[in-house]
């Protein structure tokens, strides 16, 4: 909620920069999101350093994910056009869905076991872009978005 009109601020001064948070708002699901795509593009395309659907498929296998190669290519997608949607606020909810449960199968499957700091491979990291995920799952995007833009919320 942004209405400070009804609200007793502390530092009244301070009023203005509770105003400005919607667009503050979209700046963290552009965030969130586009700083998923270069993820799926190290899985679908072997860019960034990735080792593309193959050598992710590989890495699947070797922690028991399967079917390796559709699940590879799932993350892979979800990352980088679930990213490339959430950050513009395309079908903001789906896409916010298909990110957190990406980031949320990363925390549970490959760092749960490192413990907690992101130092070790820890789930700090992933969890964190998890739940900053998920809160677009429920607030949606908002008139920063290309949702808001078509008159559809999704």
């Amino acid at each position: 909620m942004t209405d400070t009109t009804s609200q007793k601020l502390i530092v009244p001064a301070f009023g203005g920069l509770y105003a400005a948070s919607p667009f503050f708002e979209a700046v963290l699901r552009f965030v969130v999101g586009f700083w998923l795509v270069p993820h799926g593009a190290q899985k679908l395309f072997g860019l960034f350093g990735g080792g593309g659907i193959e050598g992710t498929a590989g890495f699947f296998g070797s922690i028991g994910l399967q079917p390796a190669v559709l699940l590879a290519t799932l993350a892979g997608l979800g990352e980088f056009f679930g990213g490339l949607f959430l950050a513009i606020g395309l079908l903001t909810r789906p896409a916010a869905l298909v990110a957190a449960f990406v980031l949320l199968v990363a925390t549970l499957t490959v760092h749960i076991g490192n413990g907690f700091f992101m130092a070790t491979g820890g789930f700090e990291y992933a969890s964190l872009w998890f739940f900053a995920a998920l809160y677009f799952v429920f607030k949606g995007g908002n008139q920063y978005s290309v949702d808001a833009k078509i008159g559809r919320s999704f």
